[in-house]
């Protein structure tokens, strides 16, 4: 059957795909036909999402994103990629006035910095295939919203957007596409963690025009949509999935 979205034939890295918006992705690619290899720091939870992939040929890899040594090793094991999901991230929420440069640092590292830094590997190292696409899962608050005590979350995906539109240009020339997914709130532990009440989430959801918190594997979707042939004359682009949020 015609399937314009198809994945079958391409290798796709995913990281942070030990949970969340990152274990949606390669679950979802792997249904399209991907072969899929996933990181994450905990091999518990990532062999948990390993079981989950259809099909065969896929690979895990265990990558502390904190860590450039890690991240050196991960590049070295990787070869002809044609496609990148950057789903990795933290997030701490400190009103400005309590923020340190400790904490700052922090959530560059995997938010900012570690994407980057391995982009940069894989396309110095050619292990990036000709026609292949980097995604950036970034977020609407930074680039396009603001959140009381969200100011380094908001700062890192402000940064890792405006990069990846330089990347855009600069990789085109190779036949490499870049684009961004920037999803409003989307159920995953990492809302519950314990840095939002669950009462300041049910407030949250109702400023939302769908009235509730998005999905995972609707954030995954549009990751495919990037990574398929389908988009194959899009590149710098920052697609917003939000229940209408930021119409508002």
């Amino acid at each position: 059957m015609y399937n314009p979205f198809s994945l079958t034939g391409k290798t796709i890295l995913v990281t942070g795909a030990s949970s969340g918006i990152g274990k949606a992705i390669a679950i979802e690619c792997s249904k399209m036909g991907a072969s899929v290899i996933i990181t994450g720091r905990n091999e518990e939870r990532l062999n948990q999402t390993f079981e989950l992939l259809e099909g065969s040929n896929h690979n895990k890899i265990v990558c502390d994103l904190f860590s450039e040594e890690s991240i050196n090793e991960l590049s070295e094991h990787l070869s002809s990629l044609n496609g990148i999901v950057h789903a990795a991230g933290i997030v701490k929420n400190l009103p400005f006035q309590f923020v340190s440069s400790k904490e700052i640092k922090k959530i560059f590292d995997i938010n900012f910095f570690a994407p980057i830094l391995l982009s940069h590997l894989l396309v110095k190292g050619k292990k990036i295939t000709k026609g292949a696409s980097i995604v950036f899962i970034s977020s609407i608050s930074g680039p396009i919203t603001a959140v009381t005590g969200n100011s380094m979350y908001s700062a890192s995906k402000g940064a890792v957007t405006a990069m990846a539109k330089s990347m855009a240009v600069d990789l085109a020339p190779k036949k490499v596409r870049v684009n961004c997914i920037l999803p409003g709130m989307i159920e995953t532990p990492l809302i519950h963690a314990g840095e939002i009440t669950q009462e300041q989430l049910d407030d949250h959801m109702k400023l939302y025009p769908l009235k509730r918190f998005g999905k995972p594997e609707e954030i995954a979707y549009a990751a495919i949509y990037f990574l398929s042939d389908v988009s194959a004359w899009t590149t710098g682009a920052n697609l917003i999935i939000d229940g209408g949020f930021t119409l508002l």
